[in-house]
């Protein structure tokens, strides 16, 4: 089943910039070096090719792939091919380029690493006359250094009614090389930049990668989770060994997750730039003696939707993996795998060894073979598959304690290390649950991006929030006493309102950069104040953001609940108190001015953790709070209906982003509107990959988070 449930909880980005709503056209800066003139030639046209699968245009130039339109995708293409033309400069990769690194073996001796890129300094290609299987071939030596060792030929071509990208790489030097990094650029169509949400949705896809070796495989699906999904598999031996993000003149960026290569081997990269690195696999060189000839490549296969891509991979004799519950996996729990291959298995082995323990189970009625897993050591761990036709299979695991465990060493972490208490603290977090630097085991009492330090936005709720997380699934006294401390000492009337105008609003920050009112708070002069983010008081006390009330009304919520169902465990106040708290949060947030406008901003997009509401409006009506519950559901329900209306209703503060689908599909699904239900859910299908690794399984991509959450301010996939 190709869906995870998204939990209260996940860590969100914080204020981009004021007015990113909906459907409007929101970007963020690309951060590109200048362009160089044009080298792909584009002046002299494409190769248009038919094939079973898709419509493939080819530059002529460059024999590079132009636009790969699939059938039945009524014109849809995967490539970005109308960013054609400014992604035609050289240092811009295409589908069909070809990255190296090879050095000269001499009497057991090495060289240095050579890099070798297509793309780095384009030429025109030497065309190579093809006949069928094959549409296109090219010599691409003129696009290579003069000094290159090797002649690499491409060719494109049908077989068993699949395209087929090869290369044939052949040692033309009189010595003996080794290929220690080659890299098959993944270009398709990432790009949201300048694009609205339904043009996005339309348009652009998602990549993510199975790096598990001669199994491995990339997903390439469309934002909208529906029509035909590519599915690039190994062509012969080109195993998927890692997964590089190519350095391009246009950088990752808000609306651009970067360009990325499948990886055959990877060994000149873990002696450079991965050297203090764990990889995901072993990593590997090839070594060919003079005039010897080596072939790499990757199919191209079509599933008819995402839920597809097993039955895909299956019908096309490539091997298929998949772990219940997943590839995070409790000690105290066997997980099990399940392995769909037509070969038998020869061998299995995890690294580090004994780290997990692969039993044999009962195969399933459908032939599927199944194997009982058992963790014995925290951390990383990878299982190797060999089967007895060579094949090999590796599938990335995590091991963690047992989830009593873990959540209980969660609440012990959160309500010591991070419990912040400090009566003299001229911002008023005291007691709280603060953001925690875990390299230099300090809680964070300052940073520039205000709401860190402030228990405001994402980045600074996240430690309170989970807080009263763990107390809704595992409470102890201890911990909901002080618990209670900052609910009513700093949650109360200093994060939210208690009182005059603004009752029940939620203020964006508790800590700003105000050094004239506090000349004794030693503000660290080597952050950058002078950034948006170091808001003043009075930007800190806007209640306007929308995203930091679900929190709030969590945190009620969570002793409500708690109050509701045990005795003696809240004492501060009944659970009428919490239950009325969260409702009031909720009201104020859809509540409207004297003109009928919102007074709280981002109100008609969907909020990220928003299915607290639907949680609380249900617990309201089973309380029996008729009234109150009538205009809760009114409120909610004239969102709703806003969303109705939109074709891709998961608008934000940012071009495109994943908090939006959660509320979007719960109320939906709530109030009956299962058409729209679905758009959610298929969106979610999209962005939210399920593959046989932990680092992706589940992955609901955010990329620019770190910048405003992290400790590292940078774009990186989460």
């Amino acid at each position: 089943m190709r869906f995870r449930r998204i939990f209260i909880g996940h860590s969100f980005s914080v204020l981009l910039a004021v007015g990113m709503m909906n459907s409007a056209v929101a970007q963020a800066p690309n951060r590109q070096r200048p362009v160089p003139v044009s080298s792909l030639a584009l002046e002299q046209g494409t190769l248009d090719f038919d094939t079973p699968d898709f419509t493939l245009k080819l530059v002529k130039s460059s024999q590079t792939v132009s636009a790969l339109l699939p059938k039945g995708g009524a014109g849809f293409d995967f490539t970005p091919a109308d960013r054609l033309q400014e992604r035609a400069s050289n240092g811009f990769n295409h589908l069909g380029d070809i990255n190296l690194r090879v050095r000269s073996v001499i009497a057991g001796t090495t060289g240095t690493w050579q890099t070798i890129s297509t793309s780095a300094a384009r030429k025109p290609v030497t065309n190579i006359p093809a006949t069928p299987p094959v549409l296109a071939a090219a010599d691409l030596t003129p696009s290579l250094p003069p000094s290159t060792p090797v002649q690499i030929t491409r060719l494109w071509k049908v077989e068993n009614n699949r395209l087929v990208l090869r290369f044939e790489i052949k040692n033309t030097s009189a010595e003996t090389i080794q290929i220690g990094a080659l890299g098959i650029p993944m270009v398709f169509n990432n790009i949201i930049t300048n694009r609205n949400l339904e043009q996005a949705h339309e348009i652009c896809s998602f990549s993510d990668p199975y790096i598990g070796q001669d199994a491995g495989y990339l997903q390439v699906t469309r934002l909208s989770g529906h029509g035909p999904t590519l599915v690039v598999v190994p062509e012969g031996m080109t195993p998927f060994e890692g997964y590089q993000l190519l350095n391009e003149p246009m950088r990752p960026n808000q609306t651009f997750e970067g360009t990325f290569a499948w990886m055959a081997h990877t060994q000149a990269y873990a002696e450079n730039e991965w050297s203090k690195a764990d990889p995901w696999n072993v990593p590997t060189t090839a070594t060919l003696k003079p005039s010897e000839t080596r072939t790499y490549g990757v199919r191209l296969l079509i599933a008819p939707e995402i839920r597809d891509i097993e039955k895909t991979l299956a019908a096309n004799k490539r091997p298929v993996a998949v772990g219940i519950p997943g590839y995070i996996l409790p000690m105290d729990l066997n997980g099990k795998l399940f392995l769909n291959y037509g070969a038998g298995i020869e061998s299995i082995s995890s690294e580090p060894k004994g780290a997990i323990v692969a039993t044999t189970g009962k195969p399933t009625k459908n032939g599927w073979k199944q194997l009982v897993l058992k963790g014995n050591h925290w951390g990383r761990a990878r299982l190797t598959i060999v089967y007895k036709d060579g094949l090999k299979q590796t599938i990335s695991y995590y091991i963690t304690k047992p989830a009593s465990q873990t959540v209980a060493d969660l609440g012990n972490f959160l309500f010591t290390k991070q419990w912040y208490v400090n009566p003299n603290d001229p911002f008023h977090r005291s007691p709280s649950v603060m953001s925690y630097d875990r390299e230099t085991n300090k809680i964070v009492d300052q940073d520039s991006r205000v709401w860190i330090a402030g228990l405001g936005d994402e980045g600074g709720s996240g430690s309170w929030l989970s807080a009263g997380m763990k107390q809704l699934l595992q409470p102890t006294q201890e911990e909901l006493n002080k618990y209670e401390q900052f609910i009513d000492g700093v949650l109360w009337g200093r994060i939210q309102y208690k009182d005059g105008p603004k009752k029940y609003g939620v203020r964006k920050s508790v800590f700003y950069y105000e050094p004239k009112e506090f000349p004794d708070f030693p503000y660290d002069t080597n952050r950058n104040w002078t950034s948006w983010t170091s808001w003043s008081k009075q930007s800190s006390e806007d209640t306007g953001r929308g995203y930091n009330y679900p929190h709030v009304a969590a945190a009620y919520w969570s002793l409500y609940r708690i109050a509701r169902n045990s005795t003696g465990l809240v004492t501060k106040h009944p659970w009428e108190w919490y239950l009325n708290q969260a409702y009031e949060t909720s009201k104020y947030l859809t509540d409207r001015d004297a003109n009928g406008n919102y007074h709280v901003g981002y109100v008609d997009a969907g909020l990220m953790e928003g299915d607290i509401f639907v949680a609380i409006l249900k617990d309201i009506k089973r309380e029996g709070w008729a009234e109150k519950a009538n205009l809760l559901e009114q409120n909610m329900k004239s969102r709703t209906e806003i969303w109705r209306r939109a074709k891709f209703p998961f608008g934000s503060e940012m071009a495109w982003d994943s908090t939006g689908q959660e509320e979007v599909f719960s109320w939906c699904k709530y109030l009956g509107y299962e058409d729209k239900a679905v758009v959610a859910l298929s969106s979610i299908l999209g962005y939210m990959p399920t593959l046989p690794h932990w680092g992706y399984n589940g992955n609901a991509r955010r990329y620019w988070d770190f910048l405003y959450g992290g400790k590292l301010s940078r774009i990186e996939r989460q």
